[in-house]
Formats: structure tokens, C-alpha cells, sequence
């Protein structure tokens, strides 16, 4: 596995990941059987701050996963693999990791948005190392 891979597939698995924490929260808020059972709709609502965050910040992530991924995989297929690649994708994880803690915790907004711009940077490094731009 390509070093790209591994950063992908790390990431991958973080964002997969990130629906468990509210989903307890959901259910030791309102039972297992009222949330999960008796609402069909999924409009059961948290009552707490940082379950809120981490919903936002898991849409964010598969938001920006799906860029992301699709980046590390034309480089896979066009057998792409530089130091600035690499650096891009554990960039990426990394940021990603930063953006969801500082969103989840309520940090100042200044750090989650340095956050999501690392991984915007790692998106952007992978992108010109595919088109020749850099590396």
C-alpha cells in the first residue's frame, strides 16, 4: 500500500467513525427505543452543543472525503506518488483529525477554519501534483 493509501484509508475510517459519538448521545438522551425505533424521520434532536458540532463536522468531512479520495486515486491509477503527495495526504488526515476536535470541542472558530484549510492546502497539493504544477 502506497503511503497515499494508507493517509486515505485512515481518513476514511475517521470519517466513517464519526457518527458513533452523537448516536449514543441520541440514545442516552432519549432511550433507545423512543429515538431509535419511534423516529422514523431522524428528527430526533440533541440537546447538547458538541453533539450538534459533530454532526456539522462530519458533513464536512464526507463533503470534503469525496475531493479528496477522488484526487488519491487518479494519482494511484496514473502511478503519481511524489513527496509532496505524500505530504498531502497525511496533510489532509491530520488537518481533518484537527478540524472535527476543535469543531466537536466548540474551540474559537479561528482553529477550525485553519483546520479545514490545511486540508483544503493537502487537496490543492494533490491537484497541481496530478496536473504537473508542482513537484
Amino acid at each position: 500500500m502506497t503511503t497515499e493509501l494508507h493517509w486515505l484509508t485512515l481518513s476514511i475510517l475517521l470519517t466513517a467513525l464519526l457518527w458513533v459519538p452523537y448516536i449514543l448521545n441520541r440514545i442516552l438522551e432519549g432511550g433507545f427505543v423512543e429515538t431509535v425505533m419511534r423516529d422514523p424521520e431522524g428528527h430526533t434532536a440533541t440537546q447538547v452543543g458538541w453533539a450538534r458540532r459533530l454532526i456539522a463536522a462530519h458533513g464536512n468531512a464526507v463533503e470534503n472525503l469525496v475531493v479528496f479520495a477522488s484526487l488519491v486515486l487518479i494519482a494511484q491509477a496514473a502511478g503519481i506518488s511524489t513527496a509532496q503527495t505524500q505530504l498531502a495526504a497525511s496533510l489532509y488526515f491530520f488537518s481533518r483529525l484537527a478540524h472535527v476536535v476543535a469543531f466537536t470541542l466548540g474551540m474559537p472558530a479561528i482553529v477550525r477554519i485553519l483546520a479545514f484549510f490545511g486540508g483544503f492546502i493537502a487537496q490543492m497539493i494533490m491537484a497541481f501534483s496530478l496536473l504537473g504544477w508542482i513537484g
